[in-house]
């Protein structure tokens, strides 16, 4: 496996992220919603980065089973706890690849009744996008490889990596 992106490099990614965050939603009510598992370990780094009061809710969605490629289905395998009416919503993920999660998810969070909804992800691979979907802020732009750490696994491996790596694709 081959580091892609370093663990200084993602620091300080997110460093500039969460300012960027406190900038736009200064005053604001703000949610957090991490998309689990993958983003996770970014939603921790990233809501100590945000300098404002905020609330994080979890949101159980699954699109890849064990494999390296998108099943281009998404369902939801855990729901937020509290209600989104009225709140600023900033929906946290680790990957934006084909655009269907991220699609399903928007939809999804906006039948709700957010006061806004952005949102927010570590990588972002164009080359796989099938539905365009806005990313209002982003850490990388990747090339289409099969990333993992940092939150991102295979098969529920690699997660705790502090660096993204590529993976051959199996």
């Amino acid at each position: 496996m081959k580091t892609l992106i370093s663990a200084d490099r993602i620091a300080a990614r997110v460093a500039e992220l969460g300012a960027a965050v406190t900038r736009d939603y200064a005053g604001k009510e703000l949610v957090l919603v991490c998309v689990l598992k993958g983003s996770f370990v970014f939603a921790a780094d990233l809501a100590r980065a945000i300098g404002l009061p905020l609330r994080i809710e979890f949101l159980g969605v699954q699109s890849y089973g064990d494999g390296t490629v998108s099943s281009g289905e998404a369902r939801i395998t855990l729901d937020i706890a509290h209600p989104l009416a009225g709140w600023h919503v900033l929906l946290v993920e680790d990957i934006v690849d084909t655009g269907l999660t991220l699609s399903f998810l928007l939809e999804t969070l906006s039948s709700r009744h957010p006061a806004s909804l952005k949102v927010c992800s570590l990588l972002h691979k164009p080359a796989r996008q099938r539905i365009p979907v806005a990313i209002d802020y982003l850490g990388f732009t990747l090339q289409d490889a099969f990333v993992v750490g940092y939150g991102l696994d295979h098969a529920g491996l690699h997660r705790n990596l502090p660096h993204i790596g590529v993976m051959d694709r199996q």
